[in-house]
C-alpha cells in the first residue's frame, strides 16, 4: 500500500509541475499583454472617441454589410478578475506542489520557496518586456493582510495569551522602542562616518526606517513557526509580540514622518505621540471590542436565517479594520480585539454547520493571502527600482540582528525577576533569531515620499525581509532540534488532565487569594467571569441558551441531529419512543433485533464535546462561605 501511494505521487509530481510552469509562463504573458493591449486601444482611437474603423464602416455602411461575427475576442472585458484568478490559482499549486513533493517541507520553508517563484514569474515577465505588478500598499493592508490577522485574532489561544500579556507587551513595546532609536541612531551615526551618498541622510530619516525594519511581522512569523511546531510558550511570545507591535509601530511610523516633514520637533510634539499611542492602543482594542459586541448581538437573532451567519462574523470584522484605516490607527489591533470579543458569544448563537464554514474559511482565505503575499515580494523586488548600497544594507542588516539578540538579553532579564517560568537561555535565542521582518516593512517603505531616500531603503528593507525569512527561516528547524527545544505536544490531555491542571487549579488559587485579601490575576479573572455570567451573556446569546447549561443543550442537539439524520435515512423505526412499562410487556419482539449503529464523530466534534465537559464537569463555586471557629474567650481561630 505504501509503495502504491508513493507511485502515486510520483506519477502526480510532473503533472504538477508541468503545470505550474504553463501556468507561470500564462501569468506572465498576461501579466505583460496589459500594456500592449492598452497601446493599441489608444492608437486606434481618436480624441473624439470614435475608432478609425467605426468611421470607416459609417461610411462605407451602404456598400458593405458586416457579416455576422461566430467567434469574437475581447480579452479586456475580462482582464482583471482573470488575471487575479490566474494569481490564486498559482498560489494554490504552489502550495500545492510544496506539501506534495517529498523531503522539500523539512528543508525549506514554504515561504522561502513562495518568495522563490515571485522571482521567477517576476523575471520572466521582465524578459518578455512588461511590467511586473508591485505589492502596492493599497493591495497589502486593505485586502490581504486582514484574513491572515482574522484568522490570528478569531482562533487566538486565550488562555496563553493572557498568562504572558507582561512578557508580551514588554517585548512589543519596550522592545520595538529600543529596536527603532538603536538602528535609527546607529545608522545615522554610519552615514556621519561614511559621508559621500550617505551625507545627505538626517537623523530623522533614519529614525523613520529604524521603525520600518524594527516590528516583527506576524505574517512571517505564523508562516515559519507553524512548520517547526515550537512549544506554545515561545509561539505565543514571538506571535504575540509581532500582533501588539503593530500599534507601536504605527505611532511611531507617522510620528517620524510628520517631523521629517517638518524638521524640527517640539516637546509638545514628543508629548503628543506618547498621547497618540495609547490613543492608538487602546482605542483600537475600545472600538474593536464595540464592533465584536455588535456581531455577536446580531448573531442572537439569525436562528431562522442560518445561511448568512458567517457573513455577519467576515463583515464586521472588515468593517473595524476599514475604520481603523480611516483614522490610521492599528487595523491590526481592532481586529483582533473584535475577534476575540466576538467569538465566544458567536459560537453560542450559530449553528454547527456555521461555526464550521466559518472556521476553514477563514483556514483557506489567510493561506491564499499569506501566499500571494510571499510571491508578490519576489515579483516586487524584480520590479524594482533599487538604489544599491553595500554599506548601508550590510549595516541595517547587522544591526537588526544585533538591536533584536541586545533587547531580547535585556529585557528577558528584567522580566524574569517577576515570572515563575523562567526564560531560559535557549527560548531567549529562539524569541530572538524568530524575530523576522515580512511584507508589513515592504509596504510602509513604499509609502515613503522622498523618492532619493526611498529607493535606497527599500532596497535595504528587501534585504532585511530575505536574509530573516530565507536565511534564518532555513536555519532555525535545525537549530530547534540541535538544541533540543521543547516542540508542541502533539498528543492530547485526556479531560481528567485538563480539570485538574486548569480549572481546578485556577479555583484553588482564586480562593487562596479571595481567603489572602489578595486581588491578583485570578481573582480579576474571577470576577469578570461572573460579569460574564450574569449581564452579558444574557443580552449576547439568543433565547435560554445563557443559563442553560451547557452541557444540556449541547446533548439537546446531538439528539436532534442525530433524530434527523435517521428520519431521512429512512429508519424511524429506530427512534425512541416513550411508552409505559404495561405497554413494554405486552409488546412481544417479532423479529430479531438490529443493533442500533453508533455514528462516527469528527474530529472538530470530538473537540466541541471535550470542550464542553471540561467546563461542565468541574464547576468553580460563586461564592465560598468559611465557617470561623472561636474559642471559649471568643477570638477567632
Amino acid at each position: 500500500m505504501a509503495e502504491l501511494r508513493l507511485a502515486r505521487r510520483s506519477s502526480f509530481l510532473p503533472l504538477t509541475g508541468l503545470m505550474c510552469v504553463v501556468l507561470l509562463v500564462f501569468v506572465s504573458v498576461a501579466s505583460a499583454s496589459r500594456d500592449v493591449v492598452s497601446e493599441n486601444n489608444e492608437t486606434w482611437r481618436d480624441p473624439a472617441g470614435e475608432t478609425r474603423g467605426d468611421s470607416h464602416h459609417k461610411t462605407n455602411s451602404t456598400a458593405h454589410k458586416k457579416a455576422f461575427p461566430v467567434l469574437s475576442f475581447n480579452y479586456d472585458h475580462v482582464q482583471k478578475p482573470f488575471e487575479i484568478s490566474l494569481w490564486i490559482l498559482l498560489a494554490l499549486l504552489m502550495k500545492l506542489g510544496f506539501h506534495i513533493i517529498p523531503g522539500v517541507q523539512n528543508i525549506v520553508p514554504e515561504s522561502c520557496l513562495l518568495i522563490g517563484v515571485g522571482l521567477l514569474v517576476g523575471g520572466i515577465i521582465k524578459a518578455i518586456g512588461g511590467e511586473a505588478p508591485v505589492l502596492n500598499t493599497k493591495l497589502f493592508f486593505l485586502y490581504l493582510l486582514p484574513p491572515i490577522i482574522l484568522d490570528a485574532g478569531y482562533f487566538l489561544p486565550i488562555r496563553p495569551f493572557t498568562e504572558n500579556m507582561g512578557t508580551i507587551l514588554v517585548f512589543a513595546v519596550v522592545g520595538t522602542l529600543w529596536n527603532t532609536f538603536f538602528i535609527g541612531g546607529m545608522i545615522y551615526a554610519v552615514c556621519r562616518l561614511e559621508g559621500g551618498q550617505l551625507a545627505s541622510v538626517d537623523p530623522l530619516s533614519c529614525l523613520l526606517f529604524g521603525s520600518i525594519v524594527s516590528a516583527v511581522d506576524p505574517v512571517a512569523v505564523l508562516a515559519v513557526f507553524e512548520e517547526i511546531h515550537i512549544n506554545e510558550l515561545l509561539h505565543i511570545l514571538v506571535f504575540g509580540e509581532s500582533l501588539l507591535n503593530d500599534a507601536v509601530t504605527v505611532v511611531l511610523y507617522h510620528l517620524f514622518e510628520e517631523f521629517t516633514h517638518e524638521g524640527t520637533v517640539t516637546v509638545v510634539d514628543a508629548v503628543l505621540g506618547v498621547v497618540c499611542f495609547f490613543v492608538v492602543s487602546l482605542g483600537g482594542i475600545l472600538v474593536g471590542a464595540i464592533y465584536g459586541i455588535l456581531g455577536a448581538f446580531t448573531s442572537r437573532f439569525t436562528s431562522h436565517t442560518r445561511v448568512i451567519e458567517p457573513l455577519f462574523v467576515f463583515l464586521y470584522s472588515y468593517m473595524a479594520y476599514l475604520s481603523a484605516e480611516v483614522f490610521h490607527l492599528s487595523g491590526i489591533m481592532w481586529l483582533i480585539a473584535c475577534g476575540v470579543v466576538m467569538r465566544p458569544y458567536v459560537e453560542a448563537n450559530v449553528s454547527h454547520k456555521s461555526y464550521t464554514t466559518i472556521k476553514y474559511f477563514l483556514k483557506m482565505w489567510s493561506s491564499v493571502s499569506e501566499t500571494l503575499i510571499f510571491i508578490f515580494l519576489g515579483v516586487s523586488t524584480v520590479a524594482g527600482p533599487h538604489a544599491w548600497n553595500w554599506t548601508f544594507v550590510i549595516v541595517t542588516v547587522v544591526l537588526c540582528l544585533v538591536s533584536r539578540v541586545l533587547g531580547v538579553i535585556g529585557l528577558t532579564y528584567i522580566i524574569n525577576k517577576f515570572r515563575i517560568v523562567k526564560l531560559t537561555k535557549k527560548d531567549q535565542f529562539i524569541v530572538a533569531y524568530g524575530g523576522l521582518r515580512g511584507a508589513i516593512a515592504f509596504s510602509l517603505g513604499f509609502l515613503l515620499t522622498n523618492s532619493e531616500m526611498k529607493n535606497m531603503f527599500l532596497t535595504a528593507i528587501i534585504t532585511v525581509i530575505f536574509f530573516t525569512v530565507i536565511v534564518q527561516g532555513m536555519t532555525i528547524r535545525p537549530l530547534v532540534e540541535l538544541l533540543a527545544v521543547k516542540k508542541k505536544k502533539e498528543s492530547k490531555r485526556s479531560i481528567n488532565e485538563e480539570i485538574h491542571t486548569q480549572q481546578f487549579l485556577d479555583h484553588l488559587l482564586t480562593g487562596i487569594e479571595d481567603i489572602c485579601g489578595h486581588y491578583g490575576h485570578h481573582h480579576w479573572k474571577d470576577k469578570l467571569n461572573r460579569f460574564n455570567k450574569a449581564y452579558v451573556k444574557k443580552w449576547l446569546i439568543a433565547g435560554g441558551r445563557s443559563t442553560e447549561p451547557q452541557l444540556i443543550s449541547f446533548y439537546n442537539k446531538m439528539e436532534m441531529k442525530q433524530a434527523m439524520m435517521l428520519v431521512e435515512s429512512g429508519s424511524a423505526a429506530k427512534l425512541p419512543t416513550i411508552v409505559s412499562s404495561v405497554s413494554m410487556q405486552n409488546i412481544q419482539p417479532r423479529g430479531p433485533t438490529r443493533q442500533r449503529a453508533i455514528p462516527s464523530i469528527s474530529k472538530s466534534r470530538e473537540q466541541e464535546i471535550r470542550k464542553i465537559l471540561r467546563a461542565n464537569l468541574q464547576k468553580t463555586r460563586q461564592r465560598a462561605s468559611f465557617l470561623q471557629q472561636t474559642r471559649p474567650d471568643d477570638r477567632p481561630v
